[in-house]
């Protein structure tokens, strides 16, 4: 059996509609499909060596003989936001699906202002700006002036379930934007209860703002158990790589390296499977592709990220041990070519380094990644998914 196992997630490198796609806004959507019909190509030997093209559907080219197994894998949360991807891939499938808003109840934005206002660290406006589905970079270019003017935060959501708080550095300091958020996280419940608070902190002047580094999320704890702290339970720890402690609320992460990009988080992942950690679960979330170019619509963008991270696996297939197996995936689509800036409803691809190299096909849920990884462990059978660990050894 195996001894270590890294999974990276190719942050919303979503492979193809999935058949419920309409109901979500999302049909056709293909997120890699759709970007190489628009560059005319893209440059990925080594993923295409993987079997990249192969899978069903993949509107890629297609080698003779792949060096890993290939497949694809559908979502059995009706979500497509990452908390829920995520936690589908460590075998926890959300339901009911978290709430999502066109626009959040006013008594409810009123009441938590108020709230913090009491709490002391809140002396501004109790009214928001926007208050609805937007791009992030968009919609601070629209009201971050009126913002800095009259000191209302910018609150705002998407198609997915998430509360977005956007402030000036300089008009709301840091700390009190994140306590700001905390508050909100406490205050998301019941039916307002969303997958995700986010403090989106930026600078600059109108007409040049720009987003920090000082992104900070809050998800709520996973709702049961996840691969992640049934691993914990048998003293087999996890690396969070990126935003996976946010995204499982630090439950099940022993170790974490909060890296905030795709270089970062790859010299990360690189750096843990070469050294003697301690971490048998090696967990990546490499957010680029999502956060810079699929939100942005940035399909050239999107295409050179892939093209990168397509020269830096090498390194990371040299640092992998013997017993070690790599699973590269997804979370969900973000097609950039789509006429929206949200997440696409899509199939996402399942790529495995270690053992044999065949055809994984659809897979009916992305909690397959968790039952394979538990059964290679030797725990046995994980209730939710099918494991794949047999066809591969």
């Amino acid at each position: 059996m195996f001894k270590r196992e890294c999974i990276i997630v190719l942050d919303s490198v979503g492979i193809g509609a999935m058949p419920d796609a309409a109901k979500y806004g999302d049909e056709g959507s293909h997120t890699l499909g759709n970007i190489l019909a628009q560059v005319g190509k893209l440059d990925l030997p080594n993923l295409y060596a993987f079997g990249l093209g192969n899978i069903k559907d993949a509107r890629l080219p297609k080698v003779g003989k792949p060096v890993a197994s290939y497949g694809r894998m559908a979502a059995k949360t009706r979500a497509k936001d990452t908390t829920s991807g995520h936690w589908e891939l460590a075998g926890l499938i959300m339901e009911p699906p978290f709430a999502t808003f066109t626009s959040f109840p006013e008594d409810l934005l009123t009441g938590w202002l108020q709230k913090a206002t009491d709490l002391g660290y809140w002396s501004g406006p109790l009214n928001v700006l926007a208050n609805r589905p937007a791009s992030g970079t968009q919609i601070i270019d629209e009201l971050g002036e009126e913002h800095m003017e009259t000191g209302a935060l910018i609150v705002y959501t998407s198609a997915d379930s998430v509360f977005q708080v956007a402030a000036h550095e300089e008009i709301v300091p840091i700390e009190a934007q994140y306590q700001l958020c905390q508050l909100a996280r406490e205050m998301l419940t019941g039916d307002n209860i969303v997958g995700r608070v986010i403090a989106r902190p930026f600078i600059g002047k109108p007409g040049g703002f720009t987003r920090t580094k000082n992104r900070r999320d809050y998800s709520v704890p996973p709702v049961g158990e996840t691969l992640l702290s049934a691993l914990e339970a048998k003293h087999q720890y996890t690396l969070g790589i990126g935003k996976i402690e946010d995204i499982f609320c630090n439950q099940g992460v022993a170790f974490a390296d909060h890296t905030t990009n795709n270089t970062d988080g790859i010299d990360a992942t690189i750096k843990a499977l070469e050294s003697n950690t301690e971490a048998t679960l090696i967990f990546t979330n490499l957010v680029d592709f999502d956060m810079k170019y699929g939100h942005r619509n940035d399909v050239t963008g999107y295409a050179k990220a892939l093209e990168y991270f397509d020269v830096r696996l090498p390194e990371i297939l040299e640092a992998l041990r013997q017993d070690d197996i790599l699973i590269l995936t997804a979370d969900h689509g973000c097609d950039p070519t789509t006429h929206h800036t949200d997440h696409t409803r899509e199939y996402v691809p399942v790529l495995v380094y270690g053992g044999k190299a065949v055809n994984l096909g659809t897979r009916d849920s992305f909690a397959d990644v968790a039952a394979t990884i538990y059964e290679a462990l030797g725990h046995g059978k994980w209730p939710v998914g099918e494991s794949f660990i047999n066809t591969i050894i």
